[in-house]
């Protein structure tokens, strides 16, 4: 699935240290999964702050809190230029608007995370600003889809995730989207799967959180504590 623009690799490694993720082609989409609380909208955070701090730009759609509270997280892990990186708040009131926030960081809000078509132009938006600014290099979040999946059928979030998938390749970027594996059933799973290149997959063991990575070209890599 990536390729279309290529701008080069990214090193996801600074966040979780495997070899494979040393060098993700721009395109990449990859699947943060796990039971809940085990660490999966923490560890896309990190993946967006680790961008950031290597002056990338950085886009998240958030289906739960605040955009102001996702911009105070990311800022809690990494200082940078604060009109690289653009949210999508999904749980607003009211129409679709957008602002830029105190700090720089950009603001498109959407009153329901089922309204796949505004979140999809929203995005698009945001895409076309990150171009404007100059920056060439960006990584995407999405947190999550479960809610999303909460919302609206497996068929459309499937149909979303895939034409969202070949926009971020075509603009250069490596996404990151977040699910609920405790939420769903595995024919739900196994169908949404199909959009991604690999998977970060997290659990919890006697009382400590492991991650491991999926695809991109390997076996799957050996649990680890993260």
């Amino acid at each position: 699935m990536a390729g279309a623009a290529d701008r080069g690799a990214y090193d996801l490694g600074g966040v979780l240290d495997v070899d494979r993720l040393r060098s993700v082609p721009s395109g990449t989409a990859l699947l943060i999964s796990g039971p809940a609380m085990t660490g999966k909208d923490g560890l896309l955070q990190s993946f967006l702050a680790d961008g950031l701090s290597r002056s990338e730009a950085a886009l998240a759609v958030t289906t739960s809190g605040t955009a102001e509270g996702f911009v105070d997280d990311i800022r809690e892990r990494a200082e940078f230029e604060g009109r690289a990186l653009s949210v999508v708040d999904c749980r607003a009131e009211g129409s679709r608007e957008s602002q830029e926030l105190e700090g720089g960081s950009h603001v498109h809000r959407v009153s329901d995370p089922a309204d796949l078509t505004s979140i999809g132009v929203c995005i698009t938006e945001a895409l076309d600003r990150v171009d404007v600014g100059g920056y060439d290099r960006g990584r995407f979040g999405l947190t999550s889809l479960s809610t999303m999946l909460t919302y609206t059928d497996e068929k459309t979030v499937f149909k979303f995730c895939h034409v969202l998938a070949s926009r971020l390749d075509g603009a250069g970027f490596v996404g990151l989207f977040t699910i609920d594996e405790s939420a769903h059933d595995q024919q739900t799973l196994q169908v949404l799967k199909q959009n991604f290149d690999g998977q970060v997959q997290l659990r919890e063991r006697e009382g400590q959180r492991e991650v491991r990575v999926r695809g991109l070209g390997g076996d799957p890599s050996p649990w680890r504590v993260l």
